[in-house]
């Protein structure tokens, strides 16, 4: 019997993955949950299958490894994330699994001087407790004790699910990893984004993941008839954010920055009343972390003042941080020279602008990422698609990958 295609395989287990889903019709599939245990076992099935040991570690991430007989060298991880946002699409992170998984089929027969470990975190997306990247800072040792109070929509917390799911709540991270015991963490990923495609590339290498903050802004004028005061003597505070949302914009065309205004509430909300209250959040993100900090000051700086000039009142609350993460650039040169074999043209480099389990796992060692073309550059949605040709040269490069790391880190 002729042996399936390790694309066409991945392709069909990608469809296959996408059935463990607590959606009608589409895929959602959160932490903790019976779809979470249903593709974890599914992927420990095929990673038996691949000639790997297995097992579940104590925050519920599905691990499989490929043994040495004469390991030399701490272990090599691979891996990426199982779970899906709501309505997500098939490829997010799955893929990411699937080719690790298939990588280490294909090297069966191979020797390696090294442990190498592929890992489905069970969440990166936060989608049931909206705490992200719970599986990989687990195995990071960077997992906080106070996510086990935070509650899901049905007001169960996080170490209830655990304790429900089988696991012990006061084991989780009991396994973490350390540097001494980590070789370095490999992740491929569809790109989320459309330059690959505009560039005609089924790959291209990652230089880094973004630092992002996240704030709430609220916005306090004064609410009033909508015929009778005069546009001059209002304190509107939709137009105080709408100004100020311009200048965001502005702001992030002018700097090397990215910057989304996502959400923006008014009160009350009336067709025949004046806007009393506005609040809008901003997410602004730089792949350098120094130009991160100064954009963010500079931007608060100009809302204040555009408030000021309004007569409005602005408060701030920063929601979320994350550092920006730079790929090792051993990895990144590896990375180049597989890609550049592999598909006969030099490496395409580009930074990531979502975040990834890699930003967590650099707690503990090096990273390099590799990222996979993706159609329009569609993600978090059903119309998420990915080439099986591109699947088929990011497997190629990922096996080429191991394999070089196999001959360089033990010259």
């Amino acid at each position: 019997m002729k042996m399936e295609d390790g694309a066409n395989k991945i392709m069909r287990q990608s469809e296959q993955l996408a059935l463990f889903s607590s959606m009608q019709g589409g895929l959602t599939r959160a932490y903790l949950t019976l779809e979470h245990a249903q593709a974890h076992q599914q992927l420990g099935t095929w990673m038996q299958q691949a000639g790997l040991e297995t097992w579940q570690d104590s925050v519920g991430n599905q691990w499989g490894r490929k043994v040495s007989a004469n390991p030399t060298l701490a272990t090599l991880i691979i891996g990426s994330h199982s779970d899906t946002v709501s309505n997500a699409g098939k490829y997010d992170g799955n893929l990411g699994v699937l080719l690790g998984i298939e990588a280490l089929h294909a090297l069966a027969d191979v020797e390696l001087p090294f442990h190498v470990d592929v890992v489905a975190f069970a969440d990166e997306e936060g989608t049931r407790f909206n705490t992200t990247l719970i599986g990989s800072s687990s195995v990071a040792g960077c997992f906080q004790p106070d996510w086990l109070k935070v509650k899901d929509k049905q007001d169960v917390t996080m170490a209830e699910a655990l304790e429900s799911f089988g696991l012990q709540a006061n084991l989780v991270g009991s396994d973490a990893r350390n540097a001494q015991e980590t070789l370095a963490y490999l992740e491929v990923h569809i790109e989320q984004g459309p330059v690959l495609e505009e560039r005609d590339l089924a790959v291209g290498v990652v230089t880094g993941i973004a630092g992002a903050k996240r704030y709430q802004f609220t916005l306090k004028g004064m609410a009033g008839h909508a015929g009778t005061v005069p546009i001059d003597m209002r304190q509107d505070a939709l137009c105080g954010a709408a100004e100020m949302i311009l200048a965001i914009e502005s702001y992030a065309i002018q700097h090397d920055v990215v910057t989304t205004v996502g959400k923006c509430d008014v009160l009350p909300g009336a067709v025949n009343v004046i806007p009393g209250e506005a609040t809008f959040t901003l997410d602004i993100r730089s792949l350098k972390q120094h130009i991160l900090e100064s954009s963010t000051v500079e931007l608060l700086a100009q809302l204040k003042k555009i408030a000021q000039r309004r007569n409005l009142t602005v408060q701030s609350e920063q929601l979320y941080q994350a550092q920006a993460v730079p790929c090792d650039p051993k990895l990144q040169k590896l990375w180049a020279e597989v890609v550049a074999t592999e598909t006969g043209t030099p490496a395409f480099y580009l930074a990531s602008g979502a975040g990834h389990d890699a930003m967590v796992m650099t707690q503990i060692t090096d990273i390099g990422m590799l990222f996979v073309r993706c159609e329009k550059g569609i993600s978090h949605h059903p119309r998420e698609q990915v080439l099986q040709d591109d699947v088929g040269v990011a497997l190629d490069c990922l096996i080429g990958m191991i394999n070089k790391m196999a001959s360089e880190y033990t010259k």
